[in-house]
């Protein structure tokens, strides 16, 4: 495949019942509560072999922070960096969860108002850096990113309804 050739963007859409703000606020300050560690993560992807679990997950909030993992054995695996953080309606990463040579690809995620909830947008894109493996690497994730949208909004549903 042609490095140059446009790859159609995985988009993926969840409602949540919380207001824009305390969205945003769970998606970043308390992303280890949510997200599918044992399906997505360096762990999960045997970077670091068997018996390693993560421990916590840190989402650093600012322009130039981090995301990333922190094992068992207190290794700190990246995921992304933030490349924009527009608290509370806008996050775009550099998205790298692995060591391969390869360039990042980018996910952004908005928080609209949405009646008495919010509408959370993912559009994860760039694909054709990734060269040859481009259209490998957005068929995995476009069935990928659902599990990690619906644990965010059943976290959501937990906060609104407690």
């Amino acid at each position: 495949m042609n490095g140059d050739a446009p790859v159609e963007p995985v988009r993926k859409s969840v409602r949540v019942p919380l207001p824009i703000d305390a969205a945003f606020r769970l998606f970043v300050d308390d992303i280890d509560r949510w997200w599918p560690v044992e399906l997505f993560s360096r762990v999960a992807d045997e970077q670091y072999g068997n018996g390693v679990a993560v421990r916590r997950i840190v989402f650093e909030p600012r322009r130039g922070g981090r995301l990333y993992e922190v094992t068992s054995e207190g290794v700190e695996g990246s995921w992304a960096e933030v490349l924009e953080y527009e608290p509370p309606s806008r996050i775009v990463l550099a998205w790298k969860p692995n060591d391969r040579d390869e360039p990042p690809t980018e996910v952004e995620v908005r928080f609209e108002p949405d009646g008495d909830g919010a509408l959370v947008r993912l559009e994860h894109r760039g694909w054709e850096r990734l060269g040859a493996r481009a259209e490998e690497a957005r068929a995995g994730h476009d069935g990928g990113w659902q599990t990690p949208l619906d644990r965010f909004a059943a976290a959501a549903a937990d906060v609104a309804g407690g």
